[in-house]
Formats: C-alpha cells, sequence, structure tokens
C-alpha cells in the first residue's frame, strides 16, 4: 500500500477490546476488526487506528504489556472457521463454564475473559499437539518454521510467560532468584530432571503455539485491509515495562534506577500527584549507550515486528527519544510522594528529584544536545519503517526543537486544534497546519468532545449565580467554546447542545491541512465514553465497549445518517 501526504487520509481511531463482533468473547478481537475495515472502507475511510495490541499482564493497560513483541491472546479471533483446531463442541462447553452470557452485553470482564480464551486456546492447542503436529502435515511445517524464524525473541518469552504462570505473576522479583532473568532461568531449568523439562518443554510449544496463531490472524488482517484500501495504524509505546520479558531477556539494556514518566501539563488534571509531579509510567529508562553498540537492536526489531500487521504506526511519546522526564522512585511510592513539596521529596528519595534526562531544556547547549540525540535513535527507526510509515505523538510539553526535527525526518506529528495556539490566545487555523501532520480533536487519554463542550456549556449556564468564581468559569468556557467554533468554522451565539454543534465540529477538523485527519469513536458516536483517565486507578480504564456490534453501525440512526453526509469529505483527496 503506497502511502504518501499527497493524498490526503481520514480514519478512525478505536480501541480493539471496545469493539463488538458476532462471535466474540467479550472482548473486541480480529473478527470485530474485520467488521470495522469493512465499514471504514464503506466511508470512505482509509485509516483505521488501533491501541498497542501486546500481550499484557494482570494490569489491562495496553501501553504495559508484558512484551514489546508478542500478540495478546485476547486479540485472537475464536471461531472454529478461524482456528481450526477449534470445534464447536469445545466452544459451547467453554463458553458454559465461564457463564459467559453474564459478561457480553457489558465492558471487558478480564477475570473471566482471559482465563476464557486461555482455555479454549489450550484445547485447540492440545487436538493441535495430539493430531495435526504428529501427522507431520503442512500445517504443522509451518508451525516449525515460524518457531525457528521467531527464535530471537520467541523462545525468551515462551520461558518467561511460563514462569509468569508457575508463580501466578509477572512481577519477576517475587519469583525465586533463580528464574528472575533468561539466563539464570535458562541454568536452572537445565539442572532439573528430564521429566520436568519435558513437561516444560511442553508448556513453551503452548505459548508459541498461540502466538503463532496471534500472528496469522494479524497478518491476514493486515492483507484484508490492504484489499480494502484501508490502512492500520499502530502504536509502539516509548517505554516498556519493567515487569516484562523484554527486561527478563536484556536486564543489561534497561535503566531501573530511573522511572520513565512525564512532567504536569495543564491537560492532565487527574490527582494530586498528577497535578504536581506529573505522570510515573513506572517504565525503566533506556541505557542508550548499551543499545547504541549494537545498532539499536532492540529497537529496530519492535519496528520490525509492528510493520509486519500494520502499514503503519505511531510511536506513542516520541519525545522521550529526545528527552525523557524520570523519576529516582517507582510508582508504588508515588502517594507518598504527593504532598511532599520539592526539598522533602529530595530527601525522601535520597537526594534526587524527577528530572529530564540526558539533558535538561533549560539551556541552549541542553536543547541541542537533546535534538541529535533524538535524531541520532530515530534514523535507525525510520530505515526499519520505510517512508511515511512511522508517526511521533508529540503532545504536551513539546520543546521548541522537535516539531523542526520531526519535519526535517519526515515524521508527522500530531495536532489537538485546542492545543495549537498563537500568542497563547488564538488558535492557528487548520488550513496552516504543515501537511506532514495528523490531526485530531482527541486521543485515548483525552476527553470526548461531548464531554468537553458540555463542561463549558455546565460552565455558562450557572454563571449567572452571583458568585464571582461561577461569573469568571463563565467568561473561560464563553471563551473557549467561540474560539474552537470560529476555528471550525461556525459561530455560537447562545447556549447550545452537543448535537448541534457535533457535525460542524467534525466537518471543522476534515478541513484541516493535515495529510490525516483521525476522529475518536467516541467522538463520531457523540457520547461521552471513556476509555482512560491517567492518573487514575480505576475499572473502568481500559474496558469500556461501544454499545453497538460494528456490523450494526451502518444502520445506526445517528451514526449512519452523519457518515452519509460526511463520505465525500473523508473521499477528498488534495
Amino acid at each position: 500500500m503506497e502511502l504518501s501526504p499527497e493524498r490526503k487520509l481520514s480514519g478512525i481511531l478505536a480501541p480493539l477490546f471496545a469493539l463488538r463482533g458476532p462471535n466474540d468473547l467479550g472482548v473486541g478481537d480480529i473478527g470485530a476488526l474485520r467488521d470495522l475495515i469493512d465499514w471504514a472502507a464503506a466511508c470512505g475511510l482509509g485509516v483505521v487506528q488501533l491501541l498497542p495490541v501486546n500481550e499484557t499482564g494482570l494490569e489491562n493497560s495496553p501501553y504495559n504489556a508484558i512484551s514489546s513483541v508478542a500478540l495478546d491472546p485476547l486479540t485472537i479471533e475464536l471461531t472454529v472457521e478461524a482456528l481450526p483446531e477449534l470445534t464447536e463442541e469445545i466452544l459451547l462447553e467453554e463458553r458454559e463454564r465461564f457463564y459467559l452470557r453474564r459478561v457480553y452485553e457489558g465492558p471487558v470482564f478480564y477475570k473471566i475473559v482471559k482465563p476464557m480464551k486461555r482455555s479454549i486456546l489450550h484445547r485447540a492447542f492440545e487436538r493441535f499437539n495430539a493430531v495435526v503436529r504428529k501427522s507431520k502435515s503442512e500445517r504443522a511445517r509451518r508451525f516449525e518454521e515460524w518457531i525457528a524464524e521467531q527464535a530471537a525473541w520467541l523462545r525468551g518469552f515462551a520461558l518467561f510467560r511460563v514462569l509468569m504462570a508457575e508463580n501466578e505473576t509477572e512481577q519477576w522479583d517475587q519469583w525465586p532468584e533463580a528464574q528472575r532473568t533468561l539466563k539464570t532461568a535458562s541454568e536452572w531449568l537445565g539442572k532439573q530432571s528430564a521429566q520436568v523439562q519435558k513437561e516444560w518443554e511442553l508448556r513453551q510449544r503452548e505459548v508459541m503455539y498461540v502466538q503463532w496463531v496471534a500472528w496469522m490472524q494479524w497478518r491476514g488482517i493486515k492483507e484484508y485491509a490492504t484489499r480494502k484500501g484501508v490502512a492500520l495504524m499502530g502504536d509502539i509505546p516509548f517505554g516498556v515495562s519493567l515487569y516484562s520479558a523484554d527486561f527478563f531477556c536484556e536486564p543489561e539494556i534497561f535503566d531501573v534506577r530511573w522511572s520513565g514518566g512525564a512532567p504536569p501539563e495543564p491537560a492532565f488534571q487527574g490527582d494530586l500527584f498528577t497535578q504536581r509531579w506529573g505522570q510515573n509510567w513506572g517504565v525503566p529508562l533506556y541505557r542508550w549507550d548499551v543499545l547504541e553498540q549494537t545498532d539499536l537492536h532492540w529497537w529496530r526489531q519492535r519496528v520490525r515486528k509492528v510493520r509486519e500487521v500494520f502499514h503503519m504506526f505511531r510511536i506513542d511519546h516520541v519525545l522521550g527519544f529526545y528527552r525523557v522526564f524520570g523519576f529516582p522512585w517507582r510508582p508504588q511510592r508515588n502517594a507518598e510522594f504527593a504532598p511532599l513539596d520539592s526539598s522533602q521529596a529530595k530527601q525522601a528519595a535520597g537526594g534526587e528529584l524527577p528530572r529530564f534526562h540526558p539533558f535538561s531544556d533549560d539551556t541552549e547547549r541542553g536543547r541541542m544536545e537533546n535534538r541529535v540525540h533524538g535524531e541520532r535513535l530515530l534514523r535507525p527507526l525510520l530505515e526499519e519503517a520505510g517512508p511515511y510509515t512511522l508517526m511521533g505523538e508529540d503532545l504536551g510539553t513539546v520543546p521548541d526543537y522537535v516539531r523542526p526535527s520531526l519535519e526535517a525526518l519526515n515524521i508527522a506529528g500530531f495536532k489537538v486544534p485546542m492545543w495549537e495556539k498563537e500568542w497563547d490566545t488564538r488558535l492557528i487555523a487548520g488550513d496552516k497546519y504543515g501537511r506532514l501532520s495528523v490531526a485530531t480533536y482527541a486521543t485515548h487519554d483525552h476527553e470526548p468532545l461531548k464531554v468537553m463542550w458540555e463542561r463549558w456549556m455546565r460552565a455558562i449556564a450557572t454563571g449567572d449565580s452571583g458568585r464571582p468564581e461561577d461569573s469568571e468559569a463563565r467568561d473561560i468556557a464563553w471563551w473557549e467554546v467561540r474560539r474552537l467554533a470560529a476555528w471550525a468554522g461556525f459561530e455560537v451565539p447562545r447556549i447550545m447542545e452537543f448535537q448541534q454543534v457535533h457535525e460542524p465540529l467534525l466537518r471543522g477538523l476534515l478541513s484541516c491541512n493535515s495529510w490525516i485527519t483521525i476522529f475518536m469513536v467516541t467522538d463520531l458516536f457523540g457520547t461521552g465514553q471513556r476509555f482512560n483517565v491517567p492518573g487514575a486507578v480505576a475499572d473502568s480504564n481500559w474496558s469500556e465497549r461501544i454499545a453497538s456490534p460494528v456490523r450494526g453501525w451502518s444502520e445506526h440512526k445517528r451514526l449512519a445518517p452523519l457518515m452519509g453526509r460526511l463520505s465525500s469529505a473523508f473521499k477528498r483527496k488534495h
């Protein structure tokens, strides 16, 4: 598929877990994605963007996966047509055993969905191992060939995954000491009895089988999207979990003294810690000096693997390549530091405070060094990715050198209209956006358009209460409303319901000069659903699902007419 800024594209961002398909088992899967591709193609949308689809551990955040390569088994389509080793009897028995009916209608109930899909895949593997493998069929041969091809990451991940199941946690620091790295765990396993080694080999092969099924389905869905003329956009988080197979296999490339995150930002005011200190993601920083000795082999592998199943991808928090904000404490201590001032925090952290690495942007020399650092790291990734396939999420507190640097590298950055300002007051007109950019109103972390608009309208409605703070909030809300409306090309003379401004706001984004315009699925539906609230620990994060199955979107009473009216704008080429 040829991708070029000369051909303007519009698309949809939808977390895969949020989609509903006819045969899904309580969480969105490849089957639901196929339906989304069909719907997008019919509407004239050229891009389907997803959140990361790597396997997660006990925490369900796609941005805290247990592997930078392994795909999430939750995404596998489990039907007899999609997986030859399955039977209708197996599916019926497992659905009944896990009481699937209780969880299908609501959000993703991971405590049932994960073990249920694992159990189904276990039974599929048993049939594969008992019948297909022994038959030495073409399918068995392809499996063995794939294992050999993927040895660089697969064997280490398989052992990590078995150890994770054996110890009932991915937190390797709670495992027996001899099992905490690939080197020591391999030595430990080699000292076990022949019977134990045979049992563990079978368990590792099951992990490999599940990954093989996942990779074959994802390669297939990429080919399907290509035929439909829809580009799949993936997502690579800048960091990787400390409790990941990557750290287990190659601890030498990570710096565990620091915990990566982001500085305080006005857009994220979730709790006291986030307001005061920023976001502490808990990911270890990279030892770039060690990685560069191997020509960034680990990052090159990440890019190669994501390109196998996506046409393009964005790097979440691309700013981290230039400089990354590090905390001298783990997230488990955030509550302890939330009420502290700088001097108290420095003392509690052993003399260090959160800061940027490798250099601060406070000096011209630091800014220059950071730009050189980022470009040196990003160029090898571009070699692996190919032209116009790597996007950089450059939102938040962006140093003035980053966007010119990304442009010089031909990496498209992101534009959120409300944050693109001239003189900190007026919004930059969409037709002034650089072509090599992606315009969107929101990512998975931001409040939907409907929520933002209704928040402003409430502030305006209560502004005449007589209290000075209400009057000030009303004036600020009117300013925000009229500024955004003017940017989108319409006026707001009075309090207006969101339904009245929904379509004009969407059309405003489509009029941007940006190469790609992306709409959150909730912004297209005009709903207030939220997939993640940064800094908040809640079951609602990463579990919300769109109420309507994707196959019903073309008849949806509000969405279908809207998409019909917008289809010509979606298909516009510049």
